[in-house]
């Protein structure tokens, strides 16, 4: 199936340079796209891919489209930020072919007492739907997945197959949860007296928002007396560890095996590189972006870019200690030189 780019502009904007009426019928990278594709140019490195792209039309910046203009034979559609139109454009190419499961309750499912389900909602093979919980219009729960005991999941959610969601446990619309998730484990909370660990009850809730991606095996814990927040928009990779009474701001992302320790609370618009560490009890402000790898040991007040394994510091002091370390032992031998003179 394909569009008209005149379609695409209806539909998400920008400046059509070339014929309306072209169709194409996907979109793909610049040295993979075929005569009926359309491309895309967000890196400026990539002027000369594009200029040798077969792409039938390109999504281009202003100041790129100045560039490719004369040599690139092709239709062009001129936008302020390319990725975001590409992406955009993708999952609208992606709706045009994808498959959307049937509503209902497959017959393998085990639907507990009182839980409600929407008439539109997908229920599939071996899921189990505890006592009192709620799915949303339109929500998928694929094969094997759990939902605990009056848990909520909103319109349009999706969880891909095995997917753990405890009780109690509330996931706004339009969420995903990729495989192997767990959402509401307990929080690993104790008192030790003289050596022997006292679990303490972990009795709170996990309270996510609308938007929210869950990457594959991740997992949230449940609050010990208040809740786990996270808020709308935010996007959690793989294998990422999010301990109990955390609160993430809204449009936070997180990249893959980053842990962040208890009862710390991220602001809105933040970035956390892949395994960076936070321990607990921390607080960032809005608009503050962690280095991968990064160990974070006390709170930050100002936004910034922050880097380093020990200690980490704002990113620009952390690179030029960085540099000087790298000198240290020619340092050293010219040290030695002068002693023996």
């Amino acid at each position: 199936m394909g569009t008209r780019l005149g379609e695409l502009v209806e539909r998400f904007g920008g400046q059509l340079m070339g014929d309306a009426n072209l169709e194409v019928t996907g979109i793909a990278p610049l040295t993979d796209a075929g005569v009926s594709h359309i491309s895309f140019l967000s890196n400026s490195k990539l002027r000369a891919q594009a200029l040798g792209t077969a792409a039938a039309a390109l999504i281009v910046s202003p100041a790129d489209d100045e560039f490719i203009a004369a040599g690139y034979t092709g239709a062009r559609i001129v936008t302020p930020n390319p990725y975001v139109y590409f992406a955009r454009a993708a999952q609208y190419f992606h709706s045009l072919t994808a498959i959307v499961p049937p509503a209902g309750v497959h017959p393998t499912a085990f639907i507990g007492e009182g839980a409600r389900i929407a008439a539109t909602a997908h229920i599939g093979p071996k899921v189990v739907v505890e006592a009192g919980a709620v799915i949303g219009e339109h929500a998928v729960i694929d094969a094997g997945c759990y939902i605990g005991r009056e848990a909520v999941v909103g319109e349009g959610t999706h969880f891909f197959a095995n997917v753990t969601f405890h009780a109690y446990c509330q996931i706004g619309a339009r969420g995903i949860i990729h495989s192997g998730a767990v959402i509401g484990t307990d929080g690993f909370g104790f008192a030790n007296e003289k050596g022997v660990y006292i679990k303490i009850p972990q009795t709170g809730r996990v309270m996510i928002g609308d938007d929210v991606d869950i990457g594959a095996n991740t997992t949230v814990d449940r609050g010990a007396l208040a809740d786990t927040v996270i808020e709308d928009g935010v996007k959690l990779d793989n294998l990422i560890q999010i301990a109990h009474n955390v609160h993430i701001g809204r449009n936070t992302a997180m990249a893959g095996c980053a842990a962040v320790a208890g009862s710390t609370r991220i602001g809105a618009n933040c970035t956390i590189g892949g395994a960076a560490n936070i321990v607990g009890h921390l607080t960032f402000v809005d608009g503050v972006h962690i280095s991968a790898a990064t160990t974070v040991t006390r709170s930050i007040g100002e936004p910034g870019v922050y880097s380093g394994p020990y200690p980490f510091e704002e990113n620009s002091s952390w690179q030029k200690n960085a540099a000087t370390l790298r000198q240290l032992h020619t340092l050293r031998e010219r040290v030695r030189a002068l002693e023996k003179k």
